[in-house]
C-alpha cells in the first residue's frame, strides 16, 4: 500500500508554527493539536522565526509580507530576462529586421 503525501498550506503551516512561538505550546502539544509530525512542525517554527526577523525562506513563505516578497521578486526576475532579450534584440537588429539569438 502506497501513503500519499499530505500537503499543508501556508496558512496552516502558519497557524501550527503560532501555536509553539506565539501560544508557547510545546513542539510535542502542538503536534498532537494538528496532528502533524514533529520534524514537519521543527521545519515550520524555524521557518516563522527566520520570517519574523526577515530572512526570506527558499520554500513557499509563510507570512503574508513574506508571500509578497516571493511574487515581488519572481517578477522582477521575469523582468529581468525580458529587458535581457530585448537588449540583444536591439544590438543584432538590422535595418528593419530584428533577429533573438
Amino acid at each position: 500500500m502506497t501513503k500519499t503525501r499530505r500537503r499543508f498550506s501556508p496558512e496552516f503551516k502558519l497557524e501550527a508554527a503560532q501555536l509553539v512561538v506565539g501560544q508557547q505550546y510545546s513542539i510535542r502539544a502542538a503536534c498532537e493539536a494538528m496532528g502533524v509530525s514533529k520534524s514537519s512542525l521543527e521545519n515550520w517554527v524555524r521557518q516563522l522565526r527566520q520570517e519574523r526577523v526577515g530572512e526570506t525562506p527558499k520554500s513557499s513563505a509563510m507570512t503574508p509580507d513574506q508571500r509578497r516578497i516571493q511574487e515581488l521578486e519572481k517578477r522582477l526576475r521575469q523582468v529581468e530576462t525580458e529587458k535581457e532579450i530585448l537588449k540583444k534584440a536591439t544590438i543584432n537588429s538590422t535595418g528593419l529586421c530584428n533577429t533573438l539569438l
